[in-house]
């Protein structure tokens, strides 16, 4: 097995995989009431050219997958693929990411199919400030697939908590209380300029309101003594506290106000088969077409131009986003349910 390294140093082992770029719910920080256009399925790659890719960029190094969306659970059969990618060679670890809503239903084929953890978004524990913001969803469903989610034994359990001044950032201390009685990670996370400076209706602030950095959220923390804590497996780039006594974890990961780029191990296929070296920045690889290219049923040339493309997206790989708060250079091409976040 080899090892992927990009041109600043950076060891390369953590793949985030979309498997579709559609979703069951339309949260106003992701995208339009409407929703988007949805890529044809002629365009999304098959499980087999998931597989190919994930297969060859384990020969290069790439030890972690996660499964990312839009929302990964609305695409049809996702165990079998959780369970094709658990036999591959060199790789040692599958995550989830999800919004809670089909979680009752999929936690445990998951689990059996070889699925080691998931992160569930929870922006806010008000059910009617969850329905404004996710304008579709049921937090009661969420808690019932949390359940699920525990009794299958995928652990540790992490929330993900989308910081939105005037909408949820009151919301902290109480979130974060969470991990007081209960063996859980709760990470907040600062809005990102990703497709959704438009206005998000009546009610919401304008965009120019939202972002809350993640100074503002330990200064709102500071009566819970947060003392810095390493953190749960699979951490990637959040900073770990832990309220003293708590059973779980308080993380934040803050690309604007505190830039992780500097550790920075990953890159991204997004659901129509184009890599992504940067999830803030518009250049990609598409490895779709190096896919689908008839070789003559001999795979080894497949996997050579594949390992290639690979390559490439690595070399491409920046060593910072380069944005700020303020910036006005900011990803045009594709929303977060686009890319997988």
């Amino acid at each position: 097995m080899g090892e992927l390294h990009d041109a600043f140093g950076r060891r390369i082992d953590y793949l985030r995989l979309s498997v579709t770029d559609r979703c069951n719910l339309r949260c106003v920080y992701c995208m339009p009431p409407a929703g988007i256009e949805w890529k044809p399925r002629s365009e999304i790659l098959s499980f087999e050219e998931i597989v190919q890719v994930v297969s060859v960029a384990a020969k290069l190094g790439i030890r972690k997958v996660r499964l990312t969306g839009g929302e990964p659970l609305v695409r049809r059969d996702l165990p079998l693929l959780v369970a094709t990618i658990a036999h591959i060679p060199g790789i040692e670890d599958i995550s989830l990411t999800t919004n809670g809503m089909l979680l009752e239903k999929l936690a445990a084929p998951l689990a059996e199919a070889g699925l080691k953890r998931v992160n569930i978004s929870l922006d806010t524990l008000d059910p009617h400030t969850f329905r404004r913001l996710t304008r579709l969803g049921d937090i009661e469903r969420l808690w019932r697939g949390v359940e699920a989610a525990e009794r299958a034994g995928l652990a540790p359990l992490k929330f993900n908590t989308v910081v939105i001044r005037g909408v949820n950032d009151a919301e902290l201390p109480a979130l974060a209380r969470l991990t007081l009685e209960h063996p859980w990670h709760v990470r907040f996370i600062e809005l990102m300029p990703v497709g959704n400076g438009g206005d998000w209706g009546e009610g919401f602030p304008p965009p120019e309101q939202r972002y809350v950095s993640v100074q503002e959220m330990l200064a709102t923390l500071a009566p819970l003594s947060l003392v810095p804590d390493p953190g749960p497996i699979g951490n990637g780039p959040a900073r770990t506290f832990r309220i003293p006594g708590a059973s779980g974890t308080v993380g934040f990961i803050s690309p604007l106000g505190e830039h992780f780029c500097g550790a920075c191990n990953r890159l991204r296929l997004t659901a129509d088969g184009r890599l992504r070296p940067c999830l803030l920045l518009d250049q990609e690889v598409s490895v779709r077409e190096a896919l689908r290219e008839e070789h003559d049923a001999d795979t080894r040339v497949r996997d050579e131009a594949i390992a290639a493309l690979i390559r490439q997206a690595v070399a491409l790989k920046p060593p910072g986003h380069g944005l700020t708060v303020t910036a006005s250079r900011v990803p045009q091409n594709r929303t977060m349910c686009q890319i997988g976040g």
